[in-house]
């Protein structure tokens, strides 16, 4: 960590000390203003850009006015709960502190005669609208989500949970790019001791800067870095976090990130999605049972189909359709692989390519691999068939990144089987959920409620319950409230 520097007794040494550590001479946005109000010198630094013009402006009009008699006794406090007429107001006593401040937006204000240094919150940030995110879309429900400045998320939150024990903590994580970090939670619901787990790994986080935001934390916080599942669920959707928090959870908001991350996340968490809860309690049950079979589907379709159709002993007479006519140039195997990549490889074009475009590539990856591949005898009609259901499967996930997991997953468990047949089949499935079984999650098991078993809870993972009904908060996250129900109600 950075050591301290009190202020010097000297204004000009203070102001000098901030100059030079922020390199005001180098970077053209940086702006450092001597004024003079009150017959005392005065020094602002700010970034320009991330400050409201038009407030800083009517501070210095308001300090024009002052008079030398109005700061004679306790400045500090005359300037700070007089003279500045703005909310956000703090003071500094380090140095070091203060000109980092002032890179994340803050004005800081140096005052002869004054030991500290006062900051100005004027900051503002380029932003966009809080539109619906496209990976979390719904037919009916709030089209709002969350935007890449952490004040704005925090608001959007506070709209939908007005919870008088809703805490915001503040924090940064960076040596150099001070980023801002704010966990959320419900101080009478949630577990303390979680709260106080993530403060501490989070405190433990060094590292000189979050490029990728809420990811790199993510790295920092699983502790299996090679783990392809992710064990800390993401949204856009302000509802569902505040959801979440309901439950029980803590929300962790990254400054430059429309995405917040929900901690602890298990195996059934990534699954469900807000539709389930925007259609009646009947519909919310079909459309969960519908993508569990989807996801499922989605890994272990291919590599099951394989095996029957390279094994004629397990597949039934009244199954043998399912079997290709005709097998193709290439090996079934090879013909997967190949498919799977192919896949991958237009999904990746299909993120760079411009929208206008999005169609035309539609057309030409439908030509080429759906109709082309199979005529020329590159792939066999099933082959496709199957793929497709599969590739279904994976997009009807609703954590895109659990969806990738399962694609490693599925491609795994197919090369097994091809290796190894029935053996490696068998093999393989029991090493997979092995492996769900093993992960944690801040120290909860992944699968829960399937294991550690848990009755209750596993048929509200299967059925979504109606919400009148539904009054039982998680009994893994330990809530300090566990029933949602009044106690006068009970």
């Amino acid at each position: 960590m950075e050591k301290e520097k009190p202020l010097f007794d000297n204004y000009e040494k203070n102001v000098q000390y901030i100059h030079d550590y922020l390199g005001v001479d180098k970077s053209f946005d940086l702006i450092h203003l001597d004024v003079e109000y009150a017959e005392r010198k005065m020094a602002l630094f700010l970034i320009d850009g991330l400050v409201k013009d038009e407030m800083l402006h009517y501070l210095m009009r308001f300090l024009a006015t002052l008079e030398q008699s109005h700061l004679e006794k306790e400045p500090l406090e005359h300037l700070i709960k007089r003279y500045i007429p703005y909310v956000e107001i703090d003071v500094e006593d380090d140095l070091n502190n203060a000109s980092n401040l002032v890179l994340g937006g803050p004005t800081a204000l140096v005052v002869e005669g004054i030991d500290k240094v006062i900051m100005i919150d004027a900051r503002t940030y380029p932003v966009r609208g809080p539109e619906e995110p496209d990976l979390e879309k719904v037919v009916r429900g709030a089209r709002d989500g969350f935007v890449e400045t952490i004040v704005f998320n925090t608001a959007l939150t506070r709209r939908k949970v007005r919870d008088r024990t809703l805490r915001m903590e503040y924090s940064s994580i960076g040596r150099r790019s001070k980023t801002d970090i704010c966990i959320c939670y419900i101080e009478d619901i949630v577990d303390k001791e979680k709260v106080n787990i993530l403060k501490q790994h989070l405190d433990e986080i060094d590292t000189d800067g979050l490029p990728m935001a809420e990811k790199t934390i993510e790295e920092f916080l699983s502790g299996k870095t090679w783990n392809p599942y992710p064990t800390i669920r993401y949204t856009e959707r302000p509802d569902t976090a505040s959801a979440h928090l309901y439950e029980g959870h803590i929300i962790v908001i990254i400054d430059g990130s429309p995405s917040v991350m929900i901690t602890p996340a298990t195996f059934w968490h990534h699954l469900q999605h807000a539709e389930e809860y925007r259609q009646k309690p009947f519909i919310g049950v079909y459309l969960r049972l519908v993508r569990y079979i989807a996801i499922w589907a989605s890994v272990f379709l291919l590599p099951l189909y394989y095996l029957l159709v390279s094994n004629e002993g397990l597949l039934p007479k009244v199954l043998h359709f399912l079997g290709p006519e005709e097998s193709g140039t290439i090996p079934l195997i090879f013909q997967f692989l190949i498919a799977e990549i192919g896949i991958d490889i237009l999904r990746m074009a299909a993120i760079h390519t411009p929208s206008a475009l999005a169609t035309a590539l539609g057309l030409v990856s439908a030509i080429l691999i759906g109709q082309i591949a199979v005529e020329v005898g590159l792939f066999s009609n099933e082959v496709v068939l199957y793929l497709a259901a599969a590739v279904m499967g994976t997009f009807a996930t609703p954590s895109y990144e659990f969806s990738l997991a399962n694609r490693i997953s599925r491609i795994s468990l197919l090369v097994i089987t091809a290796t190894f047949g029935v053996e490696g089949f068998v093999v393989g499935t029991t090493l997979y959920m092995l492996y769900l079984i093993q992960l944690k999650t801040f120290y909860i098991g992944y699968m829960w409620p399937f294991i550690p078993f848990d009755l209750q809870a596993f048929i509200n993972v299967i059925i979504r319950k109606p919400v009148p009904n539904d009054h039982l908060r998680p009994s893994f996250l330990k809530p300090n409230d566990p029933d949602r129900k009044n106690e006068l109600d009970r």
